[in-house]
């Protein structure tokens, strides 16, 4: 009998402080940086974000929402044997942010290990766990998506500071004898590691390079609208499906212009597809599932739905995930 994975728990979690896109502009007036909720409302959809406390890591998010999946999933911590966590602001060089939430968690002795895709980092994180329940490697795993972007944000860039915010979603995979995971498409292209980067290092106990984001925002828009639809066609490709099949969307929450030309290609009304880019901006690698977890815990997104995951992020990279719920 084929072995399958389904998920059977989400979780998510947003650190208290919440900005909206008033205080933002008054922080950056501060600063001599002029913009306004207009500006940032039309280009991007975002009226509000969550920052983390100085003292609080991509494993501190990454934690509380693993509780909150594990709780939906009827689990305890040492019930998972594999640890997956997608996140481009790790705690710290090493060990891998997994790890350490691994001990955080009380779920030491499993495989724990991060993956590192940026904004695309969920998917190509549960594609993997999928990958290895299939195989019989794994048959419980914890999958976090987890970011303190606002760490690497160049405040003095008013196109690139307030598209970003800090959060954490995870969900359970369990294995399963029913399709859960229906299929997954995952790529890159190095050659354009320049349009969305963070071009620093660390040597000798120095920051060699910019530490700071930066991005060619025209680029990454006119690049993620092509290969979105692409990825979505192949999963559903692979799985024998058509787009009339989709119950919902659940995009990377970038940019509310790319998320409604991906469903205007995908011929899906807007109100199929889960948005939360304007509550919580840009996650990165937490976007997928913390807008994953809202739509259940919302009810809009049921028990036995077909759902279309997909992101991008620098790389460039890209991906989808289609999958029964």
């Amino acid at each position: 009998m084929r072995r399958y994975s389904r998920i059977t728990g989400t979780g998510s979690y947003l650190p208290p402080r919440r900005l909206t896109n008033a205080d933002l502009v008054a922080e950056l007036g501060q600063r001599g940086i002029e913009t306004s909720d207009e500006w940032i409302v039309e280009r991007t959809g975002i009226r509000a974000r969550h920052f983390a406390a100085p003292d609080v890591g991509s494993s501190d998010l990454g934690l509380e929402a693993a509780r909150n999946a594990l709780q939906a999933a009827g689990l305890q911590p040492t019930d998972i044997d594999l640890i997956i966590v997608a996140t481009s602001t790790p705690d710290m060089v090493f060990p891998s942010t997994a790890c350490i939430l691994q001990n955080k968690l009380g779920a030491n002795g499993c495989p724990a290990f991060d993956v590192q895709a940026v904004c695309s980092g969920f998917v190509y994180a549960l594609a993997v766990a999928d990958a290895m329940i299939q195989s019989g490697g794994a048959s419980r795993a914890l999958v976090v998506g987890s970011e303190v972007f606002s760490r690497i944000l160049d405040f003095n860039d008013r196109t690139t500071c307030v598209l970003f915010g800090d959060g954490a979603g995870a969900v359970v995979l369990e294995a399963s004898d029913t399709p859960g995971i229906l299929s997954s498409d995952l790529h890159a292209d190095g050659k354009h590691v320049g349009i969305l980067c963070v071009p620093g290092g660390v040597s000798g106990g120095q920051v060699l390079g910019d530490p700071l984001l930066k991005m060619d925002g025209q680029a990454v828009f006119k690049l993620a609208v092509g290969v979105l639809e692409k990825a979505a066609h192949a999963v559903l490709a692979k799985a024998g499906l058509v787009e009339a099949d989709i119950d919902w969307l659940i995009p990377h929450q970038a940019n509310i212009r790319i998320m409604q030309s991906t469903a205007r290609k995908l011929k899906l009304p807007m109100d199929k597809v889960v948005v939360t880019v304007d509550q919580h901006g840009n996650t990165s690698a937490a976007s997928i599932p913390l807008a994953l977890d809202h739509g259940v815990r919302t009810g809009q997104v049921q028990k036995g739905q077909t759902l279309l995951l997909e992101g991008v992020g620098g790389g460039f990279t890209w991906g989808a995930v289609l999958l029964k719920l």
